[in-house]
């Protein structure tokens, strides 16, 4: 039964291959006929090029009337502004701003105040690695303490006098690095000290100096599991040099903990990777970008452009008049995301370059393609690297990897949202002095956006609503705090 049934569908594939040969004979013969004919025949079966059936693919100069459409539009909206409201842009008023900064005390009281947690993280790890005086549990709630303490701090000092907001979401911006650096900093070195304690229920029958290579930072020759000590070598582009890599607990000292506080990383390793040399050409270029074309470039735009939009803004948003809100979003999409864009290159690419080749840290990757992001999550996940891989290497594995609760991946995705919510509303509520959870609504937001992209989007469209969503969330936030700090902090005070 199965050989008949096998030699019938080969019959079937034969027949069906032949019917196809006849039919393409069939049509070569007709084209030579019709070629011999005396009516010269023009017509052939053929799509429509726009068809998706035509198979045709090259559309670029139909982008590149896309694109000269954009820039006019955009340098007639500039031009109309420039009409209205003159040239606003002065780099002196950035400068008096700054200088003029009202109630700076509790401001720099702030920064130079956030150095003293890292020093007491020094402290308990100490105790806990070396001198053996408390337990890991106490540890763990005095880590838990210490970085809460921290993240409280802003807010009691900030709200107690009216500080400059650009001020405060610099202190804001501070504390909220230094918090997640501690809290991989003890996670780390909690790691490490399992690892040691483990090796020493054993009666040394392991390596004290092998553990994890994600875990303490080792590095693995050849993928073994033979980790690498003091006395070996690491192989670089130049040839074979002696590195000597630290395991633990010789990473507890001051050096090692400054390095990583000014590292352009989230998540703390034994040993980072180094190079071998600072690039003097390449560090220039990235300076010149930071502090003369991008930063006024994106200064500028602010004071011409977004400044007087916003300001514009909030009589429709009092008198709720959904139209000219409509209007006025539209108006402000377009210089917010680009001074978003030029923010981007400038911080991720030339201040976090800058701050790496100092430092000779040699892991660059700060951002990936999340301009091709097909997804929300691909978005989340690569525009950027450093939180994202502190949110995969201390919140969504280790909730994965728990034994008395479950955790499935939506949840652990759930709560990794949940925690980037918080620091998007508080970067933004705490300076402002006041709590809206309008930055907190927007990132929950993104979990139904990624559902619906994700179930009822191709590859095409969902890129095209991911870029939506960019252009369009972030100026509705900026309108709806704005419109609340007015309210709040001008009227309301006269």
């Amino acid at each position: 039964m199965d050989d008949h049934q096998t030699n019938t569908s080969a019959d079937i594939r034969h027949r069906r291959t032949s019917s196809v040969t006849r039919a393409t004979d069939i049509t070569i013969s007709e084209k030579k006929i019709r070629k011999k004919q005396p009516d010269q025949p023009v017509h052939c079966p053929k799509d429509s090029l726009l068809s998706s059936s035509s198979g045709y693919t090259n559309y670029r100069g139909l982008l590149n009337l896309c694109f000269i459409i954009l820039v006019l539009s955009n340098v007639r909206v500039a031009l109309e502004n420039v009409i209205k409201y003159g040239i606003l842009v002065d780099p002196i008023q950035w400068v008096l701003l700054v200088y003029n900064m009202p109630n700076t005390r509790p401001i720099f009281l702030l920064l130079f105040g956030s150095a003293l947690f890292p020093l007491m993280s020094f402290i308990l790890e100490r105790f806990l690695l070396v001198k053996r005086l408390i337990s890991n549990t106490s540890g763990a709630i005095c880590s838990t303490v210490i970085i809460f303490s921290l993240l409280s701090l802003p807010p009691l000092i900030l709200h107690s006098g009216k500080c400059n907001p650009v001020g405060a979401s610099i202190c804001c911006l501070v504390y909220s690095i230094v918090s997640l650096k501690l809290a991989s900093y003890h996670m780390v070195n909690y790691w490490c000290r399992i690892d040691r304690s483990r090796c020493h229920r054993r009666h040394n029958s392991c390596d004290l100096n092998r553990s994890h290579p994600i875990l303490n930072g080792t590095r693995m020759e050849n993928g073994s599991n033979v980790p690498m000590n003091h006395s070996e070598t690491e192989s670089t582009g130049n040839g074979i040099h002696p590195t000597p890599l630290v395991t633990y607990p010789n990473n507890l000292t001051i050096f090692d903990l400054v390095y990583f506080m000014y590292a352009p990383t989230l998540c703390y390793e034994l040993n980072f990777p180094r190079a071998d040399r600072i690039r003097k050409r390449f560090l220039t270029k990235r300076i010149l970008e930071l502090v003369y074309i991008f930063s006024q470039l994106d200064l500028g735009l602010i004071q011409q452009w977004m400044v007087p939009t916003i300001q514009n803004s909030l009589e429709p948003f009092r008198e709720m008049s959904f139209s000219i809100m409509l209007e006025r979003l539209l108006k402000l999409a377009v210089p917010n995301h680009l001074i978003w864009i030029i923010f981007f290159y400038l911080f991720f690419h030339s201040f976090m370059n800058v701050l790496a080749e100092l430092l000779r840290f040699s892991d660059r990757e700060f951002y990936r393609d999340w301009w091709n992001s097909e997804s929300v999550n691909y978005f989340w996940q690569n525009w950027n690297i450093p939180v994202h891989r502190w949110c995969v290497r201390h919140v969504y594995i280790p909730l994965l990897s728990q034994d008395r609760i479950h955790f499935n991946r939506f949840t652990a995705s759930t709560a990794v949202f949940l925690l980037s919510a918080f620091f998007h509303e508080y970067l933004v509520s705490v300076p402002l002095n006041m709590f809206r959870l309008w930055a907190f609504t927007g990132m929950i937001m993104q979990l139904p956006l990624s559902f619906f992209v994700a179930k009822y989007l191709n590859s095409q469209t969902a890129n095209i609503a991911v870029w939506i969503s960019l252009i369009l969330g972030q100026p509705l936030c900026i309108l709806m705090y704005y419109h609340d700090y007015y309210v709040i902090h001008i009227v309301q005070n006269g």
